[in-house]
């Protein structure tokens, strides 16, 4: 009888274990430098194993953080209009993703993240670079202020996601989604496109005696 050629499949257990091992991967050394060759070693397995199951490094972390949405396919098409009603849009999508039944796993992963160092780690390089680097990859903002208007949308995206849908404080909890698109949109672009200067500092001699 002839034997059959080919790698063979995972036993069972093997993707949790591929899962696992990315999981620790990318919390203690970010997804920058996690390697698949470094996580199929970790797991056991052969790193053809850990593209069979999952496909890209991208797609693997996707998996860990079991992400609702892929940014990859996203972001670029949100940013591709510009930055002209871009907050809008933002906020627009985002309301639609988590008011769906989607939005459980969202509600899940900040929730984690607030609680445990770990997830923690995970969420933030998961924010750096499946979403913020996306977003700067296709926005002309200035390389200079570019982070700090991300990460400034980001702090308004995960302000909303807390009030709205992890604590649910009211009347934002219930708020029409057009609602909360007419209200924080504007916010959003003012990061975008304002003026991120300081006031003038008040020297420090400049004092009022009486």
């Amino acid at each position: 009888m002839a034997r059959r050629t080919g790698r063979r499949p995972g036993k069972p257990g093997t993707r949790d274990a591929i899962l696992g091992a990315a999981r620790t991967a990318f919390a203690e050394k970010g997804f920058d430098n996690a390697s698949i060759r470094a996580i199929a070693a970790a797991a056991g397995v052969d790193p053809a194993l850990v593209h069979h199951y999952f496909g890209t490094k991208d797609q693997l972390f996707l998996a860990v953080m079991d992400s609702p949405f892929d940014p990859g396919m996203l972001i670029p098409n949100l940013v591709a209009e510009g930055r002209a009603g871009l907050g809008e849009r933002l906020v627009r999508t985002f309301v639609t993703i988590w008011d769906s039944p989607a939005g459980s796993v969202g509600v899940a992963l900040v929730r984690s993240a607030v609680s445990s160092e770990w997830s923690a780690r995970l969420f933030r390089e998961f924010l750096t670079t499946q979403i913020l680097r996306r977003a700067l990859a296709g926005l002309d903002l200035a390389p200079a202020e570019a982070p700090l208007r991300i990460s400034l949308v980001a702090s308004q995206l995960a302000g909303l996601a807390m009030t709205r849908y992890v604590i649910r404080l009211e009347p934002l909890a219930s708020a029409p989604p057009e609602t909360v698109v007419a209200a924080i949109g504007p916010n959003i672009q003012r990061y975008l496109d304002g003026e991120l200067s300081a006031p003038p500092a008040v020297p420090a001699t400049h004092r009022t005696d009486r």
